[in-house]
């Protein structure tokens, strides 16, 4: 199988900047770690690989230093490295990355070929959106799979996969066409820890870099600040709440408390009740 994975070098959300202009993440300065909803869809990419064969190609879009990110990612187990840098991508937003990335995917495709499958986390950390996968996948005209939460399984020579995916009511399980986008969810699985060989590897590989011409971009407007609609209007920190927790209890048993907490629960939101009736008469 051919599969790509989307990561992202991201700044350390706990010495996260705002530019008090710009209202973008500085990323000067700040330590920088690969979007953890990232590594949910390696170790997914990964294990398919072990199971089927095959090649897992790791991508971003960033700043030469964010060849870091992708090298620890072949130290993982990853087998191959691409980098898109360019100044002109600097300020992108959400529909600019997914821009940029979806050409990178087709450059990268030139090469080895369509892939099966391309994961992404389900976001990153410094955005927050979730955007970008589905912006990719309806760039490519790949199927979209998103908040899935388990590979239920996959038929390579048919074409076919079957996931479970976290909604709003449960979970459901679908099955799609290959080739598909696929944002994993957090906790789905747990990071290898890469081998010996790997790491050897990784620090001996080379991380091929691209820049906006050699993907194929030619409209510079549709990268970066020039080609990012998105308008931050302000950011804040959210204002501490002043009201203390409210402990329910009873003596009664758990049924009671469970009652008692209930009922408090609908006291202080009576528009609740409501809805979870409609909710129920839907089923």
């Amino acid at each position: 199988m051919r599969i790509f994975v989307c990561i992202k070098q991201v700044p350390d959300s706990a010495q996260i900047r705002v530019h008090p202009v710009t209202n973008t993440i500085m990323r000067q300065g700040v330590p920088t770690i690969i979007n953890p909803y990232d590594l949910f869809g390696l170790e997914e990419a990964l294990r398919l690989r072990d199971r089927f064969g095959g090649e897992v190609t790791v991508l971003s879009m960033g700043p030469p230093m964010a060849s870091e990110s992708l090298r620890k990612a072949l130290g993982y187990g990853a087998d191959r490295g691409l980098l898109l840098t360019d100044r002109f991508f600097a300020g992108s937003d959400t529909l600019a990355t997914s821009y940029a990335l979806s050409r990178l995917i087709e450059k990268a495709a030139e090469e080895q070929g369509m892939p099966h499958i391309v994961f992404c986390g389900k976001q990153t950390i410094d955005g927050d959106t979730a955007q970008v996968g589905p912006g990719i996948a309806q760039r490519l005209g790949l199927s979209q799979l998103t908040y899935v939460s388990a590979i239920d399984a996959v038929d390579p020579e048919q074409g076919t996969i079957t996931v479970r995916r976290r909604a709003d009511h449960g979970v459901q399980v679908l099955s799609s066409r290959l080739p598909a986008m696929i944002t994993m969810l957090e906790g789905s699985n747990q990071i290898r820890r890469g081998t010996q060989n790997d790491v050897l590897r990784a620090a001996r590989s080379d991380i091929t870099q691209w820049n906006a011409a050699g993907v194929g971009i030619e409209d510079l407007s549709l990268c970066g600040l020039r080609g990012s609609p998105t308008v931050v209007k302000r950011v804040f920190a959210p204002s501490v709440r002043s009201e203390k927790a409210t402990i329910v209890s009873s003596e009664s048993g758990v049924s009671a408390t469970a009652s008692a907490l209930i009922e408090a629960i609908l006291e202080r939101q009576p528009a609740l009740e409501t809805d979870l009736l409609e909710q129920a008469s839907g089923y």
